[in-house]
């Protein structure tokens, strides 16, 4: 029998988002369906469930078939569906790292925000491998040294370098995802501060690679930045695909902003 979904994305990070709150899904062979020659292909992919705590669950898988706490980007995609389907000014929706709040962008017409929650740093909590400074990270990768790392609502690595364009990240990435001091993986960000209200970004994500945005990236970007007084407690963060909003609130909380598009919908058989 025919599994529907619907593709979309934001900035380019796309996702499959399959609905399970009626009925279950048999089991998806996430790497196979990721595959963008074979498969719907995509960066991550999201099934939705039925909470008790909020309008929906919302499981995230990365492209090789891991499980992700948060994923920002996805979170505004799914935000605006239930936007629509419930008719409210908000939602809530359950994820592996907590239930978050969206709602329709007040900053720009058809954008989503989304408040991700209060970023931890906290050594153990991110998680680091030895108990150490975690804004200043004592390791060094292919001449990249002491990068600020920050839980939120899933591991990041940032690293503020003179021009962001020039990294490799296609091989340093990978080498700092799968380092020893971080025991659960990490996703990695290369920044340079445009000014104190722009902040040009790139990403290798953990188990995914290369992609075209990050929303909890962006957001570990900013918090990083400003902690460092390096920029306001509010930024535009540009990514390849586009940029996002991100403001760290006077309650220590995380909104991001931010468009959505759909692709298209489709069935897998």
């Amino acid at each position: 029998m025919p599994i529907s979904f619907i593709k979309m994305h934001g900035l380019g990070n796309d996702f499959a988002i399959f609905d399970a709150r009626n009925a279950p899904l048999p089991d998806l062979n996430i790497i196979t369906l990721s595959n963008r020659k074979t498969g719907i292909g995509f960066d991550q992919m999201a099934v939705l469930a039925r909470s008790d705590k909020a309008d929906c669950f919302m499981h995230i898988y990365n492209a090789d078939g891991s499980r992700v706490g948060a994923c920002g980007n996805m979170t505004r995609c799914v935000a605006d569906i239930l936007l629509n389907e419930m008719r409210q000014d908000n939602v809530a929706i359950e994820t592996d790292a907590g239930v978050l709040s969206a709602w329709h962008s007040h900053k720009v017409q058809g954008w989503i925000s989304v408040d991700m929650g209060a970023p931890r740093f906290d050594w153990d909590a991110i998680p680091l491998a030895q108990q150490c400074d975690s804004a200043n990270v004592p390791i060094t990768v292919d001449g990249y040294s002491t990068p600020f790392t920050v839980n939120v609502g899933n591991p990041h690595a940032v690293f503020f370098v003179e021009d962001a364009e020039g990294i490799a990240l296609d091989i340093v990435g990978p080498k700092i995802e799968t380092h020893e001091m971080f025991p659960e993986k990490i996703n990695v960000e290369f920044a340079h501060i445009i000014d104190t209200e722009n902040i040009r970004m790139r990403v290798w994500e953990r188990g995914t690679g290369i992609t075209e945005a990050c929303g909890t990236g962006a957001c570990a970007t900013l918090v990083a930045a400003y902690k460092k007084d390096l920029t306001q407690n509010a930024a535009f963060i540009h990514l390849d695909g586009g940029q996002l909003h991100i403001e760290l609130n006077s309650e220590g909380r995380i909104i991001m902003s931010g468009p959505i598009a759909y692709v298209y919908e489709g069935s897998i058989i």
